[in-house]
Formats: C-alpha cells, structure tokens, sequence
C-alpha cells in the first residue's frame, strides 16, 4: 500500500508544521484549499508556501481548482450549497484524484487544508473518501504530530452521526431491512459522508454567512 498523508495548516507556525510533516518524511504537499491565503494567518499563503517548502526539500503543489470544496462550477450547487456528491462527479475533480495516483508512485504526499480536525475537512470527508478504492494507507496529522488511520477516522464518522454497528435487536432501525437485517458498514458509511458532507458543506455567502474550506 503507498502511503497518504493529510493535515490542516490549523494555527500553526511554518517552522512547526514543516516539523510535522518531516516527522512523516513527506517529500511534497498538495494543497486542496480553493483559496490557497490566509488573512489571520499569512505564512500559509501560496507564495510564501511556494518559497520556503523547497527549502526543506518538499515540493508544494496547487490542487485547490482541482480538489478544492468551492468549485467554480455551478453545476456543483444547489441553493447556494456546494455538495460533496455533486463535486466529486466533476472532471476537474477525476483529474485532481489522478493526479495524487501518479504523485504517490515517487512521493510522500501531504494533502493540506485549513482545519485541524480532518472529521470536519473535505480533504477527509470529500477527497479521501474517494481515494479509498486505490489501497492507499491514508494517515491524517494531528496537531501533536499523532497519525489517525482513515478507518479510525471512519468509525469515529459513524458514532458521530450514531450510525454504529448496531446490537443485535428485534426492533429495526432507519438502515435496516423489513426483516429486520443488519445495513452493512459500507451503507452506513456512505450515509455518514452524505451528512457530514451537508453538515461542513460551503455555502456562498449570498445564502449563508458561514464559510468553509
């Protein structure tokens, strides 16, 4: 299995969040934010990224069109949201996934985006789950420098949105069939990542006040 990291910048210094990522000897980083700048934190804008990453020998790439949560495309929003499903059948989106395939062969790669907690990111949420089928052992960076496996990940996805294994029981649940058959992690996982989808979705501004990565 080829290795994946990912990791939000958070609030971290540069000098850091390079220590991190050569904790996990990561060679190049992949930057999945549709805007690659920061206000309150300008050491994660693109150029100075651009700068001092080949310095620690990383090579820093823009992904962001490609992979980012805030498409251009209008065919990705309905009312003003940008959904996760809608996206990930763009082309841009294909191209952006294959281009982490090919990167993987010859790289330790870092996705990155903003925030710290990679169960509130796309780079989780909308990017990795669907770089799964391709047998690639996906690790996110803590802000401690700790690895969370992605099936770790998903199963704090599922108690998050209470859609555990469930106990055996007569009773049967929204999942469950009229005979009353257990649903399978494979659909209780794909109705996880539709609602936290909804839940960390980007909505432009004209529709909501909230924005996100």
């Amino acid at each position: 299995m080829q290795p994946l990291f990912t990791i939000g910048h958070s609030q971290h210094s540069l000098e850091s969040f390079i220590v991190l990522l050569q904790q996990h000897n990561v060679t190049a980083l992949a930057d999945v934010r549709s805007m690659p700048y920061s206000r309150r934190l300008p050491q994660f804008n693109r150029p100075v990224l651009e700068k001092n990453l080949p310095q620690a020998e990383i090579r820093y790439a823009f992904l962001g069109k490609e992979l980012g949560a805030r498409p251009e495309d209008s065919h990705c929003y309905v009312d003003g949201k940008a959904l996760y499903e809608n996206i990930a059948v763009t082309s841009g989106f294909s191209q952006g996934i294959n281009r982490i395939l090919k990167g993987v062969r010859s790289h330790r790669i870092a996705l990155m985006c903003a925030e710290k907690d990679p169960v509130t990111c796309h780079r989780a949420i909308l990017v990795c789950q669907h770089l799964l089928p391709f047998n690639l052992e996906i690790g996110h960076i803590l802000t401690d420098g700790s690895l969370e496996y992605h099936e770790d990940l998903e199963d704090r996805l599922l108690k998050l949105h209470d859609l555990q294994d469930p106990e055996p029981s007569n009773q049967l649940s929204l999942f469950s069939e009229p005979t009353g058959q257990k649903s399978s992690r494979e659909e209780r996982l794909k109705e996880a990542y539709h609602r936290q989808g909804l839940k960390i979705a980007y909505v432009e501004k004209e529709h909501s006040v909230t924005n996100h990565d």
